[in-house]
């Protein structure tokens, strides 16, 4: 069904996941628990993820000292939100059950109630209390931060199945299957590729394959 269904989101909050030969075809939704815990800010987020970027070779001592001033100002930039963490980022729904509203704060008008609890979501603007979120069917909404956690997820909003691979490369072979709508938590991202698993089952799928990878912005 859809995400959104008016007061009766109705998605399972479930990593539902088939391995090769382990489960029948009819076993395709499983039920495989909560996300693995990340360090908690106080903000009502975590930080959880490890996402790597390929560093480019330099002079060393320049390259030090260029690096530490690049630090800076990317710390800076960041504190330039009341968080202090950049946007767009992704995210996840803490709770069963989440009012969506229409601006950032309770006496705006409630838009509907996300009821899938691990929902990744990606931050796209916010104020010290409030996160407008962007969702994987490009709904756009106000949620209170508390309701965030900074443990990240993927869900496949793809037309079929996306195959989880052995190993990050081209041609790997398929350690699982993720179905269409499940979800599965995100372990990390490197040189293009991200490493997903639940259920017991892991593999490796492209960046931007599944939906909470891509680095860029989800909705306009």
């Amino acid at each position: 069904g859809s995400l959104r269904v008016t007061m009766t989101f109705g998605l399972r909050v479930a990593m539902c996941l088939r391995k090769k030969g382990r489960f029948p075809r009819h076993s395709w939704a499983l039920n495989c628990g909560t996300l693995s815990k990340g360090r908690r800010d106080g903000q009502g987020e975590a930080q959880g993820v490890s996402v790597r970027k390929a560093k480019p070779p330099g002079f060393l001592a320049l390259g030090m000292a260029i690096s530490l001033v690049a630090a800076g100002w990317a710390h800076a930039a960041e504190r330039q939100t009341p968080s202090g963490y950049p946007v767009p980022r992704y995210v996840t729904l803490k709770f069963a059950k989440v009012n969506a509203r229409k601006g950032p704060g309770d006496d705006h008008k409630l838009l509907f109630v996300y009821r899938a609890r691990g929902l990744p979501v990606q931050v796209i603007a916010e104020t010290s209390e409030w996160r407008r979120v962007c969702d994987p069917e490009g709904q756009v909404a106000w949620v209170h931060k508390r309701v965030t956690d900074g443990r990240r997820a993927v869900i496949n909003t793809g037309a079929r199945p996306a195959p989880l691979l052995h190993s990050p490369k081209p041609g790997a072979s398929v350690a699982a299957l993720l179905n269409v709508r499940a979800m599965a938590e995100l372990d990390r991202c490197e040189k293009g590729w991200c490493k997903v698993k639940a259920g017991g089952a892991k593999g490796w799928v492209r960046e931007g394959s599944v939906w909470g990878t891509a680095e860029t912005p989800q909705c306009r």
